[in-house]
Order: C-alpha cells, then sequence, then structure tokens
C-alpha cells in the first residue's frame, strides 16, 4: 500500500523556527550561503538549541507514542498508531538539513521527512503534504502559504520559549477576527470604526462569521483531541481584543462549528501579553503585529499575515 499522510495533523515548520539558528543565519543573510554551509557542516556534531516552536513540536509528537491496541491479546502486536507528522520545509541546503535532522534525533523528535531548497522558497510542497499548519521565520513564504489556502505563521526568532509547567498538555491560544473568523468584522470597524463595528456585530449575532484562514487547524486539533492519548491533551483559548455585546457573535459561530475552546478572552482591547503569559501557550497566532510584539516578550508567537490590517 502506498504511503500517505491522510488524515494526519502535518505540521510544516522551516528550520529557524524548530531550532535556534539565529548565530548560523546572520552568516546566510549575508548571501555567502557556501560559508553558511561550512558552518554547518562544522557543528554537525553540535545539537542546535531549541527554537521558539521547539515546544509545540515535541508536545504534538508525544501524541505518537500510544500503541494502538485492539484487545489484549494485540496488546504486543498492535503497530503504533502516528496521527501526527512533522515535516521540516526550509531555504537551507541539503548539508545543512544533516544538523536539523541531527539535532531532531539528539532531541528525541521523531521527525522523517524533510525538504530542503537552498534559499529558494519552500511554500509550494504543502499542497503535496496536505499540512494542516506551516510555521517559517520568512513572511513572504508564509503570504504565499496563506493565499494557497494553508494557515501559515511567521515565527518571531526573539519571543521568550514556551513555559515547561505543563508537560502533558499542548497549549494553543488564538486571535479571533482574520485569524480563526474571517477579517468581515475587522473591515468594518477599520472603515467606520467602534460603534458600527459593535451595531454590525449586534445585528449578526446569530449568524455565524465566515471561515478564517486558522479554523481548518483549529478543526483538526479537535480530531486529534478526541482521538485521545492518555499521556496527552491539547488545550485551546480565544485571545480577542472584541468585548461585550460582540463576543455574542463570536461565541456563536464556535458552536455552529461545533468546536469546543476551553478558554476565551474578551479583552475590549487590554494587552494581550500579560494575560498569554498567565496562559502559558506553546504558541500563539495573531494578525497584528503589535500584539504579536507584546505577545512575545511573554510566550512563543507567530504573526498570521492575514486580512485587512495586512
Amino acid at each position: 500500500m502506498a504511503v500517505t499522510l491522510d488524515g494526519k495533523l502535518v505540521v510544516a515548520i522551516s528550520s529557524r523556527a524548530l531550532f535556534d539558528f539565529e548565530e548560523e543565519n546572520q552568516v546566510f543573510e549575508q548571501g555567502d550561503d557556501r560559508a553558511y554551509m561550512a558552518m554547518q557542516l562544522q557543528r554537525l556534531d553540535i545539537p542546535a538549541k531549541p527554537g521558539v516552536a521547539f515546544s509545540l513540536v515535541k508536545k504534538l509528537l508525544a501524541f505518537n507514542q500510544t500503541p494502538v491496541q485492539t484487545g489484549p491479546a494485540d496488546r504486543l502486536a498492535a503497530p503504533a498508531h502516528h496521527p501526527v507528522e512533522v515535516v521540516i520545509l526550509s531555504r537551507n541546503d541539503p548539508v545543512s538539513g544533516l544538523r536539523v535532522f541531527r539535532s531532531a534525533q539528539h532531541y528525541g523528535l521523531a521527525i522523517e521527512r524533510g525538504s530542503f531548497t537552498r534559499g529558494q522558497s519552500p511554500w509550494r510542497y504543502l499542497k503535496p503534504l496536505h499540512a494542516n499548519l506551516f510555521l517559517s521565520t520568512h513572511l513572504s513564504d508564509v503570504r504565499a502559504a496563506l493565499a494557497a489556502g494553508v494557515p501559515a505563521a511567521q515565527v518571531y526568532p526573539q519571543s521568550v520559549h514556551a513555559s515547561d509547567a505543563h508537560p502533558d498538555e499542548v497549549r494553543i491560544a488564538f486571535d479571533g477576527d482574520a485569524v480563526l473568523f474571517s477579517d468581515e468584522a475587522e473591515r468594518v470597524y477599520q472603515a467606520q470604526g467602534l460603534q458600527a463595528f459593535q451595531k454590525h456585530e449586534i445585528d449578526k449575532a446569530a449568524l455565524p462569521l465566515p471561515d478564517g484562514p486558522f479554523k481548518p487547524l483549529l478543526f483538526a486539533l479537535q480530531r486529534l483531541q478526541n482521538a485521545g492519548t492518555p499521556a496527552m491533551r491539547i488545550r485551546t483559548a480565544l485571545v480577542t481584543a472584541r468585548s461585550a455585546p460582540s463576543h455574542e457573535r463570536a461565541i456563536r459561530t464556535l458552536m455552529n462549528w461545533h468546536i469546543d475552546v476551553d478558554e476565551a478572552f474578551f479583552l475590549g482591547g487590554l494587552d494581550k501579553g500579560e494575560f498569554l503569559r498567565e496562559f502559558e501557550p506553546d504558541f500563539f497566532f495573531d494578525d497584528q503585529t503589535g500584539h504579536i510584539q507584546s505577545a512575545a516578550q511573554h510566550v512563543p508567537s507567530g504573526h498570521v499575515a492575514s486580512g485587512v490590517r495586512n
């Protein structure tokens, strides 16, 4: 039977999002890829330090560690069920890819697949991967992925790394408008102001918001959670600048989608960073760079370059 990734949660991630290659990247940005390759080869046996999205990847891969058991007699023979697939999708060259895979092996990350394009944009390979999420430090690649319908975010390498306080729980926080939902309401706010926005949302409270770019990821996470494993669970949060009464449409939209979120914060314009610091997510997604810059001081963060603000 042909190998397939169908039915899996597929995360495609760049080398710099997974590992801390900022020192090496300074050489790469100087345009001397030969010097960069030489540096990576010299450091082949030195594991790279964890990067911003390391915790998220490590915890998601932990969902693969529980074997499927069809009955007591099959306990030893049952094959391992791997509902999560992580693939390296990198502008690195294949030689530098050696260090990426060795670093993954060092940390016990079961990553088997990767594409290395030596400076070229790798986003086109998201389609054959059927990726549910793409994390990259390159904004142009993120924009192209979003335009192709793949949930994607630009990882901020300077973000604070995730807390180790929740080893058995994947924690992910999402903004609402232009992330989970479309930017329909945000466009009203930008064009006509807060009062018009609130009236628009009250009038349409019973009408679900159109889908945003990250709705498919939220669905995939819920499927993964429902499949279950004794070792890991997923906890999600909606963190939005909305406030009452515009909160109702957001909640009703999630209900209409039959999606549960564990926590919801309607902050009415308050700074999101301190609330995220307390929630302690492994990753936070938002469409506004101002919110990301604030959040990055407390938690791993990524910019979703979609919607009218972008």
